[in-house]
């Protein structure tokens, strides 16, 4: 198969990249270079240097390759950044998306994958692990503007018969999530314990996430496009989650137990709480991994332990 994948050469664009090229698809990769890198990105893979707004362009990239899956990862995805400059969050975010999804109708793929959030979607107060039927209530522009482009996804397939469904993410780590700009917090207190610092924690480090293993994503988006390919589940909007809350000050304590080091040597530094983000989040991942035929999601302690030796290993 043909592969567009926006954002591909970032911490998760590139793994799933990586998972594409492994069985021997041929990929094109869209990205700015925003928060990506080259060196992310296996050598033979095409890299077209290009911001997906640039609406012309990019339908002529993906009319010239004439992709059979698109895989849209490209995004603003910071929320503070979205609570600072919520029209560059909305740039990106819908008329990014928006760029995509006509191309990918022009060029006439034949699946796409979007991917979007789970937390910052449902909001605070929702149902805990909370299903795809728990109604949208974002608090942060970010929320406001990936529920915006999930919509924008429903009504290309509604209108013009896009085989496309919508992958809601929880909180995304692993190898490549370097602990710089908006890197998550695995990454940086991975980062911290690495460099035999203590982490810092905003708020009073009860606030929850469930947090991902970017392998289960690549799988997710994988299976998706395939059963897009199949005829099926276009229009759908499925969790990718693990269904488990972890607290901000137990994530700590793990990476710290994983880092070999002494529990006081690695306590929390805590700093006031940050605007916009949730109190809890975790996500019902049951009825994606049913549809999508998926394993079981790799335990936190696994996917510590592998972002961890990443860690150890990089410049």
């Amino acid at each position: 198969m043909r592969a567009l994948v926006t954002g591909g050469a970032g911490f998760i664009g590139s793994t799933l990249v990586d998972a594409l090229v492994a069985r021997g698809d041929d990929v094109l990769v869209v990205d700015d270079l925003s928060s990506g890198t080259r060196e992310n990105l296996a050598p033979g893979v095409d890299l077209a240097v290009l911001d997906i707004r640039d609406s012309e362009t990019l339908a002529k990239r993906a009319a010239e390759f004439r992709p059979d899956a698109v895989y849209h990862l490209a995004a603003q995805i910071d929320v503070r950044t979205s609570m600072a400059d919520p029209v560059h969050d909305a740039s990106v975010n819908v008329l990014g998306t928006l760029s995509v999804l006509q191309a990918a109708r022009d060029c006439g793929a034949g699946a796409v994958v979007v991917c979007s959030t789970g937390g910052a979607i449902y909001g605070d107060g929702a149902p805990l692990p909370t299903t795809e039927e728990e109604p949208p209530e974002p608090e942060s522009p970010y929320g406001m503007s990936k529920l915006a482009a999930e919509r924008y996804t429903r009504f290309f397939v509604r209108t013009h018969g896009l085989p496309a469904l919508v992958l809601r993410f929880a909180n995304v780590y692993g190898p490549r999530q370097h602990p710089s700009g908006g890197a998550g917090v695995v990454s940086l207190f991975c980062d911290r314990a690495r460099g035999g610092r203590r982490p810092t924690v905003f708020g009073d480090g009860g606030q929850t996430r469930d947090f991902l293993y970017v392998g289960d994503v690549a799988r997710a988006a994988l299976a998706s496009a395939d059963r897009l390919a199949a005829g099926e589940l276009a229009g759908e909007v499925f969790n990718v989650g693990t269904g488990t809350e972890s607290t901000v000050v137990e994530l700590a304590a793990t990476i710290g137990r994983i880092a070999g080091l002494d529990a006081g040597d690695f306590a929390p530094e805590f700093e006031p709480a940050r605007p916009g983000e949730l109190r809890r989040s975790c996500l019902d991942p049951s009825r994606g991994l049913t549809a999508l035929g998926l394993p079981a999601p790799t335990t936190l302690a696994d996917g510590l332990y592998a972002t961890w030796a990443w860690h150890t290993r990089r410049d």
